[in-house]
């Protein structure tokens, strides 16, 4: 089988469920919905699940045309409304990045914490694609083969769910991290095409079940064992990122080629 997207996944707001698309737009800067909102404490920190697993039972939808954020929890209530944008902070990311935003006003952010009993503020960054991790124009990929090489180092019978590594696309038809070997090189996806730059070390939101959020299996003992001669750019590598070197469309079941 020739290498094809598996899967494309976004998070409207970072921390909470993964949304499945059968088709996404990458621009410059990366998704348009991808990170479009994350969160922050009383104190102005970065939350997501790592701190708050229970964020991850709740479903985001984000149009960007209407400006309209709808919330759904797990008990079937809902937090529904048009965006409005309050005062302005700056939130520390990954790499001590600094992203600037605006506080959203509106039911969203008393739903969330009284969900998850802390006090918790929605915010949206002033650009698009700012929340994500390695900054704007960030992409990640995985292979459908090394979620399969996790299973078997773990000695678990079901396949590892994929939503646990929070990736925007999937490969199959490869090789177990045959991506790695991609690194330093540009690879086409769909229309588009990513300048591979590095390794994704991972943390322990991995370890959550994406339903729960229950801790169900110890990924990071796991990779550090059977993945402990890697060369890799960041520790405990699961996955692949790159930038984006040309825009374009991204559908399931596109060719995913890497150039020489």
């Amino acid at each position: 089988m020739a290498a094809r997207v598996a899967w494309i996944s976004v998070a409207p707001v970072k921390g909470l469920a993964r949304a499945q698309r059968e088709d996404v737009l990458l621009e410059r800067f990366g998704v348009r919905e991808n990170r479009r909102f994350h969160l922050i404490g009383d104190d102005g920190r970065l939350l997501n699940a790592k701190q708050l697993a229970p964020l991850v039972r709740i479903r985001a939808d984000w149009d960007e045309a209407t400006a309209t954020l709808a919330l759904r929890f797990p008990d079937g209530g809902s937090a529904v409304g048009m965006v409005e944008l309050g005062e302005r902070v700056a939130t520390s990311f990954y790499a001590h990045r600094e992203v600037e935003g605006r506080v959203v006003e509106g039911p969203w952010a008393g739903a969330l914490s009284a969900f998850v009993g802390r006090d918790l503020r929605l915010v949206q960054p002033d650009r698009p694609g700012a929340a994500v991790d390695r900054g704007r124009g960030a992409v990640t990929l995985l292979s459908t083969a090394s979620l399969e090489a996790l299973r078997a180092a773990a000695g678990v019978d079901d396949p590892v769910d994929a939503r646990r590594f929070r990736m925007l696309f999937g490969v199959e038809g490869v090789e177990a991290h045959e991506e790695d070997t991609w690194l330093g090189r540009r690879v086409r996806i769909g229309e588009a095409a990513i300048d591979l730059r590095g390794n994704v070390g991972r943390c322990i939101v991995t370890s959550r079940d994406p339903d729960t959020g229950a801790r169900t299996l110890a990924t990071l003992d796991v990779i550090a064992e059977y993945r402990d001669e890697v060369e890799t750019t960041e520790p405990l590598p699961f996955g692949v990122w790159g930038q984006v070197a040309q825009p374009g469309r991204v559908r399931l079941g596109d060719p995913v080629t890497p150039e020489s």
